[in-house]
């Protein structure tokens, strides 16, 4: 009985430390994981330089960055910032143009190329590679799409370690290529929206030391006050562009069922964005829109018992388009669902290993690889039967 009795405690006592274990959130991890990488005095500190972080205050702008874990600070009164105002400190680059920001249309028409990728996760590298070799930017990293639209369904923010650059280098790219005649579409995804509130569940271990260096919390680096931040509130969450819809996670039919408007999607979910600056708390749709099932985190086209091919061709009725086109749920390369009706984008660059962006050029989708090779879409059946190369 006795030993019955221990075996017991044993058990109780396992599943305690497993269930405090899973409960500490990613965040927390991360710092232990920085407490532990500097345990020992042989180890050598984690070393960090980002930013740089742009804020209006007063009269003036003033620049926040690191450079190898000594914090730094510069202000320019406002009469001297002349854009575009060149930002070059400790091998961090940004090039300052606006400070105000229009916001985006939610839809476009027109002749002309795309491209479209999504979940980069930090991997700025990687990205570069790709944008390279399929020829959307040069290689000096300048815009090379002509007039093309370029669309990211979201999640530059969490996971990797160059979110920043990634942030700076869209935001130079949207201009250089509207002054080309093109667009540059940059949509919120779940990360941004979770940053922006404050759920720094998912930070790379450098953003968590860089947090407590610039002494100040990490979502407050990206306020109403910061550029970058400003520069976000600014963005969709959804964009129709000729007979294709985008957003980060999906649409579910629900709102087709409900006879919602794209405009009306995006303005009630652009309104009630960040938690602490509403007067009052989430109701109704709004609340709707910012869970399981809004467009940021719904993964109903990817699961058996999602959304049916009826449900699709309601959507694609209702919203008056032939591909709805997402990122959020990871897929080894660009594939199709549902007769290509739907078309999955996160190539899982968030790895850093590999990535593919969705190409469109004489009505024609193709993949474009990570070495620049252009090959044909995976279609799918239908939701999830076997596969053809098509």
């Amino acid at each position: 009985m006795k030993k019955v009795v221990s075996a017991l405690h044993g058990a109780v006592a396992f599943l305690c430390f497993a269930f405090c274990f899973t409960a500490l959130t990613s965040s927390a991890l991360a710092y232990m994981y920085l407490a532990d990488s500097n345990q020992s005095g042989d180890e050598e500190e984690l070393q960090v330089s980002d930013g740089p972080y742009v804020f209006e205050q007063a009269e003036s702008l003033t620049f926040k960055w690191l450079c190898d874990n000594e914090l730094f600070e510069q202000s320019v009164a406002m009469p001297d910032f002349v854009p575009p105002y060149v930002f070059q400190q400790c091998e961090l680059d940004a090039q300052i143009n606006r400070i105000k920001f229009a916001e985006d249309f939610v839809e476009y028409q027109g002749d002309f190329d795309l491209a479209a990728l999504s979940d980069l996760h930090g991997q700025y590298g990687l990205m570069l590679e790709l944008l390279t070799n399929n020829k959307i930017i040069d290689e000096q990293g300048n815009w090379a799409f002509g007039t093309g639209h370029f669309v990211i369904t979201g999640d530059i923010f969490d996971r990797g370690d160059k979110v920043t650059e990634i942030l700076w280098f869209i935001y130079k790219l949207e201009q250089q290529a509207e002054q080309a005649g093109g667009k540059v579409h940059l949509l919120l995804g779940n990360h941004e929206v979770m940053v922006l509130n404050g759920d720094l569940r998912y930070l790379h271990p450098k953003y968590v030391l860089a947090e407590k260096l610039l002494k100040q919390p990490f979502e407050s680096l990206f306020g109403e006050d910061a550029v970058l931040g400003r520069w976000l509130r600014s963005k969709s969450v959804l964009v129709k562009i000729n007979n294709m819809l985008f957003a980060h996670g999906g649409f579910h039919p629900e709102l087709a069922k409900d006879n919602r408007t794209l405009a009306e999607i995006n303005s009630v979910f652009k309104q009630n964005l960040v938690k602490a600056e509403l007067r009052e708390p989430r109701e109704g749709f709004a609340h709707y829109l910012h869970k399981s099932n809004g467009p940021i985190w719904y993964r109903g086209y990817f699961k058996d018992n999602g959304a049916s091919g009826e449900e699709i061709e309601l959507l694609l009725q209702h919203f008056d388009v032939e591909h709805l086109i997402v990122g959020h749920t990871s897929q080894p390369q660009i594939e199709t669902r549902f007769n290509g009706k739907v078309i999955a984008i996160d190539s899982s660059i968030k790895r850093g290993n590999y990535g593919e962006i969705l190409l469109l050029k004489d009505g024609e989708f193709t993949r474009g690889t990570l070495s620049g090779k252009s090959v044909p879409l995976i279609y799918w059946r239908n939701d999830n039967n076997a596969c053809f190369i098509c």
